[in-house]
């Protein structure tokens, strides 16, 4: 089967590409920028993975931008499945400023073309949706709208935090608790949430390929766990003491930019993952693994894998 992955420079495209070819697919790689796509499927080469890894060089590399259209109706000739794995929180050089208006832009750019070379199914990672107003997952449910709506029969996968060396949500954790000596929690520390692995995404997400199963899934870990309870697990892992300090309040814009200064992140994509921190964010079912055949790991192997390659490509100052 011929399979399209855009979004191939980014944390879960670079590895999706590499399982895909151990399932004997043929991938078709989609980014902006060649060189980020070949050092990402580079660095996801010298993971610890199956003995079977698929170089680059067996990878069919395109290069174009669903924001603009440019390169879509030459990446989606001729294939079956096409995942869907861009989100436009950063700015780019061209098209509308708001990430909103981007993101449902480059979705119907995306569908449209998919829809008018044939695809069979498209395959989206989004976020679960809240009852609440989220400016970045009501983004992601827009999304998730516009692409199955273009191409009956396609699935999205709706996940929480995604446990990864490159996930952005875990790493503004993981800065959090190495750079507070004492971790200062606003209210929506209580919240709870169920984290998944990255490795269970990916399994997830490479047999959503073929999957007798079409419109959504939920997904999530087998650990509900608490925004505060996942900071202490963290730094636990870490072997670091941090005492904290809970709040009453959240102060979300406050704090975002304060967390955002810590981390060494920009405040306009810390925010609004914060302002999705208004109340518990679980599946609704909790089935989606089973449905797809994977086994879950724990968040405490999930951590400790993520923070095992993060120090094989950077250091920690806290461990």
């Amino acid at each position: 089967m011929r399979v399209l992955v855009t979004g191939a420079s980014g944390f879960v495209g670079s590895l999706l590409v590499p399982r895909l070819c151990e399932a004997g697919h043929l991938v078709r790689a989609f980014g902006r920028d060649e060189g980020r796509v070949r050092a990402a499927l580079a660095r996801a080469a010298q993971r610890p993975q199956r003995a079977q890894r698929p170089q680059a060089s067996e990878v069919e590399m395109l290069v174009g931008d669903a924001l603009t259209g440019s390169g879509l109706e030459k990446a989606l000739a001729d294939v079956q499945v096409a995942y869907y794995l861009i989100h436009s929180m950063e700015r780019t050089p061209s098209g509308p400023s708001g990430f909103p208006q981007r993101e449902r832009a480059a979705a119907e750019n995306f569908a449209r073309a998919a829809s008018s070379a044939g695809v069979e199914r498209i395959v989206y990672l989004g976020g679960l949706v809240p009852h609440w107003s989220s400016r970045h997952l009501e983004s992601r449910e827009q999304v998730e709208r516009i692409l199955l709506a273009g191409v009956p029969g396609s699935l999205a996968l709706r996940a929480s935090i995604v446990i990864g060396a490159r996930s952005r949500s875990f790493r503004l954790l993981v800065r959090l608790v190495e750079r507070m000596p004492v971790l200062t929690l606003p209210a929506w520390q209580r919240f709870r949430t169920q984290p998944i692995d990255e490795r269970d995404v990916i399994e997830m997400l490479a047999a959503a390929a073929t999957a007798n199963i079409d419109g959504r899934l939920e997904i999530g870990g087998p650990d509900v766990l608490s925004y505060g309870e996942m900071l202490t697990r963290i730094a636990d892992l870490m072997l670091v003491r941090r005492p904290a300090v809970k709040l009453r309040v959240n102060m979300t814009g406050l704090a975002a930019r304060v967390a955002a200064a810590i981390a060494g992140e920009a405040p306009e994509l810390v925010a609004p993952l914060m302002e999705g921190l208004q109340g518990d964010l679980l599946p609704a079912e909790d089935r989606a693994a089973e449905r797809l055949g994977v086994r879950l790991h724990s968040f405490d192997s999930a951590v400790e894998h993520a923070l095992a390659e993060w120090e094989q490509f950077e250091p920690l100052a806290a461990r």
